[in-house]
This record gives structure tokens, C-alpha cells and sequence, in this order.
């Protein structure tokens, strides 16, 4: 009966396993992860039935040899029209597979994950199946390795999320996980100008489906990764981190609303 069992337990996860896709987007002008995705390509292909990369086409030419190292790898180029089009358009990519869940993740977060704590990335991966949508949120010690302005302006943005969704939670660290029934919704749904909470919103408020969320430490911050890629002022910056705060924070509070 214990080798049964086992065998049982196997299974779905060899099962599980298998059925998971990885939905990505970036825009990188200067190449400048490009070292790392070639490093770490190949433990990414392990972890991920199916990829799907939207790339921006104001990205750098270097990506275009890049994306060659890796043949199963589904990528597309598409217009520069901001991060919410770009996740929508992944997600519409993802869903032209055959996958039954998706890990959503920024591919400069997934790289430096794999590169800091690939162990707890293929951990995190273990759990997503079974849960309709999770969020994965930063640790504390993750989440202040951000600059000052991403802290202090998400901070805000994490406690309304976390009003609305009636549970302590980090919305704004770049990754999440879906089944395709979500994303489905999603796909139909989604129209915010950010999606950190809108999609959790979606599937909290119209589907009526539970909200799962996991913290972890490889989300956290690398200056020569993660930072952004234009040039601004301090000032510039924390109005651009203040307004993005809103944009999220009103989307929590009014995504939804109307079909509940």
C-alpha cells in the first residue's frame, strides 16, 4: 500500500510537473542580462514544460542570437507599449500552448533568481499547481534590497492590496501563478495600465476564487538587473514610483467591482 501511495505521489508530480509553463516579457535595449539568460537558459528549459517570451522590439539586435541558444524556446517580438501590454500579450502567448498553469515572472527577476536561489525557484515551482492564483511576494530581507523609492511607495500600494484582499501580502515584486482557467479570464479581463493587483482581482472578485500567496528571497534586487532602464532625475523617479503606486492602489480598490 506505501509503494502505491508512493508511486500515486510520483506520478502527479511527475504530472504536475510537466504541465507547467513559464509566461515572460522583457525589454532590454542595452543587452545587458543577455549573459545571464545564456547561463541560465538551460536550467530554466529543465524546470518548464513550455517558455513564452514576449520581447519588446526596441530591445536589443544582441537578443536575436541569443534566443537561438535555446530552440524549444517561444518567444515573439512585439511594440514597446508598456509593461501591462506586454504581460497581456505573454499571457495570450502562453495560452496558444497546451499547459494546464503558468508562472508569470519579469525575466530580469527569473534570471537573477536562478542565479542567487535556483534551489528555492524549482521549490516554489513544486507548489504552484493545485492553486487557482498566487502571488509571490518578497520576503523583508528581499524586499529592502530595493531602492528607497521602490520601498517606501510600495509599501503603500501593498497595505491597500492587502486591505482588499483581506490578507497580508507583497503585490508588487514582478511574478505570479495561474491555472489556464485563469488566464483565461485574464486575457478577457484585464485593461489596467499595471497588472500587480488587477489580475489577482480578476480571479478574486469575478471568478470568486481564492487567493494563494508564497514569499521568497530570489525576488530581490540587483542594480545592474533590475534597475530601470532610463536615465531620470531622484525627483523624476520618485513621482514616476508615486504614480505607479496609484495606478495599482486604484486597481486593487475598482477591478471588479462591478461584477461582484
Amino acid at each position: 500500500m506505501e509503494i502505491q501511495k508512493q508511486f500515486l505521489k510520483d506520478e502527479k508530480w511527475r504530472i504536475t510537473m510537466n504541465n507547467l509553463g513559464l509566461i515572460t516579457i522583457t525589454h532590454d535595449p542595452n543587452g545587458r542580462y543577455i549573459n545571464l539568460f545564456i547561463k541560465h537558459i538551460t536550467y530554466i528549459t529543465e524546470l518548464y514544460e513550455e517558455i513564452y517570451l514576449t520581447i519588446s522590439n526596441q530591445s536589443s539586435k544582441e537578443w536575436e542570437e541569443a534566443l537561438k541558444v535555446e530552440p524549444s524556446l517561444n518567444f515573439k517580438t512585439i511594440p514597446k507599449k508598456g509593461t501591462a501590454h506586454a504581460r497581456r500579450e505573454a499571457v495570450k502567448f502562453g495560452l496558444s500552448g497546451k499547459c494546464d498553469y503558468f508562472h508569470y515572472i519579469d525575466l530580469d527577476r527569473l534570471l537573477t533568481w536562478c542565479d542567487r536561489y535556483p534551489e528555492e525557484l524549482r521549490g516554489i515551482i513544486g507548489k504552484i499547481p493545485g492553486h487557482p492564483y498566487t502571488i509571490l511576494g518578497r520576503t523583508e530581507r528581499a524586499f529592502l534590497t530595493h531602492p528607497e523609492e521602490w520601498v517606501e511607495t510600495e509599501r503603500i500600494t501593498n497595505k491597500i492590496c492587502s486591505l482588499e484582499l483581506r490578507k497580508e501580502v507583497d503585490i508588487t515584486a514582478g511574478s505570479s501563478s495561474f491555472s489556464r482557467e485563469c488566464a483565461s479570464r485574464i486575457t478577457s479581463n484585464s485593461k489596467s495600465d499595471m497588472t500587480d493587483a488587477e489580475w489577482p482581482m480578476i480571479v478574486y472578485r469575478i471568478m470568486k476564487q481564492p487567493i494563494h500567496y508564497i514569499e521568497v528571497e530570489g525576488l530581490e534586487y540587483w542594480e545592474a538587473t533590475n534597475s530601470v532602464t532610463r536615465e531620470v532625475s531622484e525627483g523624476e523617479e520618485w513621482v514616476g514610483r508615486l504614480k505607479l503606486a496609484l495606478i495599482i492602489s486604484e486597481s486593487a480598490i475598482t477591478t471588479g467591482k462591478a461584477e461582484a
